[in-house]
């Protein structure tokens, strides 16, 4: 085939073809001229939330959180974002799942002493709880199963650092008291096969 006769065919082809190439242009113009109109999407910032309800007095782990984007104009003030660290933090009240989690939804540092740690435990009266305010000190008892048993003194003076809500009068009430391991570990024991009780001291405020 000689050069003429080919460039013949190639024109004939084209011409032949110039609706579905013309077809094709338009849309890929139109593809990339919206391309260039579309704005950039908006921007997000990463932050921890509560992947299921919680309730307060617990001490969070891995499970409790999974994380959201937010536009930043909704981030809540002390947002917690991926990489804070939450070991030996508690709740102070109950979160909702999907709620952003900020630091005023823990317990503040200082609430806590130095070498104590914060114990959530609950009392069957809710009512005793409505006597307490942040700040009280209290004496715990382990209250025997039997009335012929006398209640075990388990910890004297520890101070109330946290009453979550909610308070209702079939689940009792969460109490968070500040106090060393060893007594939390008396506590925890105790829990298992008694019931806790509280006793307000002098220093109540």
């Amino acid at each position: 085939m000689t050069i003429p006769s080919l460039l013949r065919d190639l024109l004939r082809a084209a011409r032949w073809h110039r609706r579905l190439l013309a077809g094709a242009a338009a849309a890929a113009a139109v593809y990339f001229g919206l391309q260039a109109l579309s704005p950039p999407p908006p921007p997000t910032v990463k932050v921890l939330a509560a992947a299921r309800d919680l309730t307060g007095g617990a001490a969070l782990d891995r499970g409790d959180l999974r994380t959201i984007e937010l536009p930043p104009g909704v981030v809540p003030s002390g947002a917690l974002t991926p990489g804070s660290k939450l070991t030996a933090r508690v709740l102070s009240g109950p979160v909702r799942a999907g709620e952003p989690l900020t630091d005023a939804r823990f317990l503040a540092p200082s609430g806590v002493p130095s070498g104590s740690v914060a114990y959530p435990f609950r009392v069957d009266d809710a009512d005793i709880s409505t006597l307490l305010r942040v700040g009280d000190h209290v004496n715990l008892y382990a209250a025997a199963a039997t009335s012929a048993d006398a209640a075990r003194l388990l910890a004297r003076g520890v101070p109330v650092v946290a009453l979550p809500e909610p308070r209702s009068s079939t689940s009792g009430a969460l109490i968070v008291v500040a106090t060393a391991p060893e007594v939390a570990s008396r506590l925890a024991q105790a829990s298992t096969n008694s019931r806790i009780t509280v006793a307000m001291t002098p220093d109540t405020g």
